[in-house]
């Protein structure tokens, strides 16, 4: 049983990861190949894709939405997006 929780221990996580900055913005622009330009609030523009997770369960970002953006330390122009406001 302990394998298990261990498991879902390390799982839990996955979106708080310590390696990436996440930011908040705004959806400016929608591309072809589900990619998206995000403002972030500090003013920044990020180009970014949807994380595995929203593709698996088809929720949908258009033009507007606020969304929450995983920055990789390494090059703070590309992101992912990990959640999306209501």
């Amino acid at each position: 049983m302990a394998r298990r929780r261990d498991r879902a221990e390390a799982g839990a996580g996955r979106e708080d990861r310590e390696d990436h900055v996440t930011v908040e913005g705004v959806v400016t622009e929608v591309f072809a190949g589900g990619q998206f330009r995000v403002k972030t609030d500090a003013g920044a523009v990020v180009r970014a894709q949807l994380c595995g997770r929203m593709r698996k369960f088809r929720i949908r970002v258009i033009l507007g939405d606020r969304v929450q953006v995983a920055l990789s330390p390494y090059d703070l122009t590309h992101g992912m997006i990990t959640y999306r406001s209501k």
